[in-house]
């Protein structure tokens, strides 16, 4: 199933909301409360849409997923995360007790964007060193069960 613009738009607006009202949704997007609805329903029935929250289904994932090990010089951790959360691309940042300082995860909706998103991370101020790690296939998500 291909999504468009619409689709699009109507997956963030329930990210941000996923009980919103059919009737706000319909306003926002500039469409009828009947047209919405029959999208959702369609998007529930691909599978894009599951469960009572709104988890994002394969169709709508971004496709390239990566995992970056970032090591950073003594206190900096404040002022590189800062950096990271303005970076579209991050959707989660762990610190760790290994030989890396920081996981960060990434989901990008193409390789440029993956790659500019590793550049940004890797220049960053207080950035030692990165190593990214690109998901191929995913064997096990117990999130999706």
């Amino acid at each position: 199933m291909q999504l468009d613009e619409t689709d699009h738009a109507l997956l963030g607006l329930l990210a941000e909301n996923a009980r919103a009202p059919v009737a706000l949704l319909a306003r926002k997007l500039g469409l009828a409360r009947t047209t919405v609805q029959a999208r959702i329903d369609r998007l529930e029935t691909s599978g894009a849409i599951s469960g009572y929250t709104l988890r994002l289904g394969d169709v709508a994932r971004p496709r390239i997923r990566a995992t970056a090990l970032v090591s950073i010089e003594l206190r900096t951790g404040p002022s590189v995360l800062q950096r990271l959360k303005t970076l579209p691309a991050v959707e989660t940042v762990h610190t760790s007790s290994g030989r890396v300082d920081l996981i960060v995860q990434i989901a990008a909706n193409s390789t440029t964007e993956l790659d500019e998103t590793l550049d940004r991370i890797g220049e960053t101020k207080g950035v030692r060193s990165s190593e990214s790690l690109i998901h191929l296939s995913t064997k096990l998500d117990r999130m999706r069960t």
